[in-house]
């Protein structure tokens, strides 16, 4: 079976290149992926695979049935949203939409679950189960599209068993893959406070209740909530990146906004994190006589591999590209709206090396200047099509 789905993957390259080619050069933003949904709903049904919903407004789920499908149920998924950014690559299949770019490599993860559904579905009379592929929509933008498409029945009917996706890695060399078992990527928690005190006249600062001098000692206060309160052996980070207020050199503001982000790895911690962050801001604007408005919008919760699942994926693996092109990754403080599919269901979420040789295509995501080695999805989509028919036996 490994023969053949290697391949297939040969075989289709080309086209699968094609494809990724069409979503690189008309991305869409988050929650806005019609054309791509409609492009991945047309690709699906022209192989014959047919069996398709729509979920969450511009997401897709779609059914391969092999022998016995009631047997068994796994999930393969892939994001399709781009991000605002200006392309600065030039290439032929360069975004054609101003502003708008595949930066982060999504145009190749719906790519190489495209490839894998073909290969999957020549294959069907030779495996058991069904294989359920989500594409979804908003990974990049809160509330994430993974936690829509979850309300909106995803894991349901059938429920799948266990569920993987892949994403790229510039830092891995094309035709390497890299795993890591338990807990992966960190959850994100965007922080938005408003800090209302009583603008005046800079020469009179005692007839003011200054924001800006509450907001400097609250940026420092809050940073106790990490150095003093979390369990050093629990990875966890708290940054403020953005703050607003005044307008004059000589007059002191009526009220200073601060936006902020919160990871963390341990669920009961990020709970216990937003509580401390609250009363340390309420009460340290109380203490210089303000008033504090902060919200916390819920984000996307810490990312966990399932350990028996990641396991039997690095023995595929193994199996598919060689020990030696299997890599350990290391613990990651960003976050990926996959975690939602972790807390429901067990996940492996794994990643495919993209640069050449470690010298080209080593630009970060979210860079103007992202791209892959395009080999890459010859990997990616065989080995999700290898890792889907081993999870369902």
């Amino acid at each position: 079976m490994k023969e053949v789905i290697l391949q297939k993957a040969a075989l289709y390259f080309g086209d699968v290149q094609h494809i990724r080619h069409y979503i690189h050069s008309h991305p869409e933003l988050s929650f806005k992926e019609y054309e791509t949904v409609e492009f991945v709903s047309r690709t699906l049904s022209g192989w014959g695979i047919t069996n398709q919903q729509r979920l969450a407004e511009t997401g897709l789920v779609a059914l391969i049935e092999g022998r016995n499908p009631g047997k068994k149920c796994i999930a393969l998924r892939a994001d399709m949203d781009a991000l605002p950014i200006l392309e600065e690559n030039d290439i032929a299949y360069k975004s054609q939409h101003n502003g708008v770019m595949h930066a982060c490599g999504h145009d190749v993860h719906t790519s190489c679950l495209l490839g894998a559904a073909r290969i999957l579905n020549d294959l069907k009379d030779e495996w058991e189960g069904t294989v359920k592929l989500i594409f979804q929509p908003g990974e990049e933008k809160h509330p994430g599209g993974a936690s829509l498409m979850i309300v909106a029945g995803v894991l349901q009917n059938p429920a799948p068993s266990a569920i993987m996706a892949l994403h790229v890695y510039p830092n891995l060399p094309v035709g390497t893959v890299g795993f890591r078992a338990g807990q992966y990527m960190a959850s994100a928690d965007e922080i938005y406070i408003t800090i209302e005190g009583r603008g005046g006249h800079a020469a009179q600062p005692h007839s003011t209740v200054d924001p800006i001098a509450i907001a400097a000692q609250l940026i420092v206060a809050l940073q106790q909530v990490v150095a003093r309160k979390c369990n050093p052996l629990s990875p966890s980070v708290l940054t403020f990146g953005s703050i607003h207020g005044g307008f004059a050199t000589n007059v002191i503001p009526d009220k200073v906004e601060i936006l902020g982000t919160f990871r963390a790895m341990d669920e009961t911690w990020r709970a216990e994190a937003h509580r401390l962050i609250r009363n340390i801001t309420e009460q340290t604007c109380a203490a210089f006589g303000a008033t504090a408005t902060i919200e916390i919008p819920q984000g996307y919760p810490s990312l966990f591999n399932d350990p028996v699942l990641t396991a039997s994926a690095i023995e595929w693996a193994n199996a598919y590209v060689g020990p030696d092109n299997v890599k350990h990754l290391d613990m990651r403080m960003g976050a990926e709206d996959f975690s939602f599919y972790t807390h429901h269901a067990p996940g492996c979420f794994f990643r495919i090396g993209t640069n050449r040789d470690g010298k080209e295509f080593t630009t970060p995501v979210h860079s103007s200047h992202f791209n892959i080695d395009e080999h890459a999805m010859e990997t990616g989509m065989g080995i999700m099509a290898w890792c889907a028919i081993n999870a369902l036996k």
